[in-house]
């Protein structure tokens, strides 16, 4: 090889290098770039984002507990969402009413927002908290600063989508502060019919009686492509990391366009590990802990 020869491939390789840290902090994969090519992401610090809100402290999906994710310096926050009765987006994570709002049992899909506005869904959790009640989407949006972002977790069907599109149509929030997720494929194949978001597909994991796990990276690859998501959601626990989170799987699912984001991780033990997996974001019920260890 010539000086010339060589002063080029140098060349070559510091651009090939920076712009595959571009890519990853602007939120797209190497991978996207040449899906024929296997590009492991720089380990840098990845998003954090506060699941239902800073829900160690404060009741989860409320406007306190996302307040504080914004005082503990998330990068994003992530709540969960139904369609009540009379068309309304409300933040909720559960069927039910029960558990958040105990001495209640309204079914949020058969519920009014007026019913669900009724009940108080802070004192469970202190008595501090006392008189908090149910958000709606746009409400939760509201909070989001300029910068930061928002994944809305779909807990219903597709008849939401319609009245999620228009309200995300006519929010302040630009695209690239949204991203929706959703467990169910159908949920997730529509809205990336729908609308321009970045949409992720959410999946956690069976272990079966011959010792594998369900689904495996094909079955990943191939509902991810099915539903033409932009990025892959996986469950994260101690006993996944290695077995199912491996090196290799994530460089599978990387491999066919998706960035990939974990839920939920308030050990700073396992976000390490996922930093060096490359997971583009880590979602936490304690964000300001999370990425206090990620940053020491």
């Amino acid at each position: 090889m010539t000086l010339i020869d060589t002063t080029l491939f140098a060349v070559a390789t510091r651009f090939a290098a920076a712009f595959s840290l571009f890519a990853c902090l602007s939120g797209v994969s190497p991978q996207m770039v040449d899906a024929n090519e296997n590009v492991r992401p720089p380990k840098s610090t990845p998003m954090i984002v506060a699941h239902r809100g800073a829900s160690h402290m404060a009741p989860e999906n409320t406007l306190s507990a996302f307040h504080l994710a914004w005082e503990e310096n998330a990068d994003a926050i992530e709540g969960d969402f139904y369609l009540s009765s009379d068309g309304e987006i409300v933040c909720l994570h559960d069927k039910t009413t029960t558990r958040t709002s105990p001495g209640s049992s309204l079914t949020v899909a058969e519920a009014t927002l007026e019913q669900l506005r009724k009940l108080d869904f802070g004192a469970w959790k202190h008595e501090r908290y006392s008189g908090e009640r149910i958000p709606t989407l746009g409400e939760v949006m509201a909070t989001v600063p300029d910068g930061k972002g928002i994944f809305i977790e779909i807990k219903c069907g597709p008849e939401i989508l319609p009245t999620l599109k228009k309200q995300l149509e006519d929010c302040s929030l630009k695209p690239e502060q949204i991203t929706i997720i959703c467990f169910n494929q159908e949920v997730v194949r529509q809205a990336r019919e729908m609308m321009p978001y970045d949409c992720n597909w959410l999946t956690s994991y069976k272990k079966q009686a011959n010792g594998s796990w369900t689904p495996g990276v094909d079955g990943v690859r191939k509902s991810l492509k099915a539903t033409d998501a932009t990025g892959f959601g996986t469950q994260v626990k101690a006993d996944l990391l290695g077995p199912v989170l491996s090196q290799d799987f994530c460089d599978a699912v990387r491999s066919a366009g998706c960035g990939i984001h974990g839920w939920t991780i308030d050990e700073p033990a396992v976000a390490k590990q996922l930093v060096g997996l490359g997971f583009e974001s880590i979602t936490t019920n304690r964000p300001a802990e999370i990425r206090s260890a990620l940053e020491d």
